[in-house]
């Protein structure tokens, strides 16, 4: 446990900062399967619509620093590559 008032207060931001994060993070993970699944079931107009969200999710994630900024353009490349195909 801190001993100091300024570590309790750096523990307490540090957890909200973590459950920000995962919650961040699950939802990236969410739209990715979410785009996957329209994929396979080859509905073009959902895929772009989903494509979008996935874009606009992982560039907010990659500007607040939850996801490196070049993680998020590796998937938004991957995903790309994935609906041309």
């Amino acid at each position: 446990m801190p001993q100091r008032k300024a570590a309790e207060k750096a523990l307490r931001q540090n957890e909200k900062k973590q459950k920000r994060n995962r919650k961040v993070k699950r939802e990236i993970k969410s739209v990715l399967k979410e785009f996957r699944k329209s994929l396979e079931e080859k509905d073009s107009d959902s895929s772009k619509k989903i494509l979008k969200k996935a874009y606009r999710m992982l560039d907010k994630a990659s500007s607040k620093k939850v996801i490196h900024p070049n993680k998020a353009a590796q998937k938004k490349s991957k995903l790309a590559r994935f609906l041309s195909k």
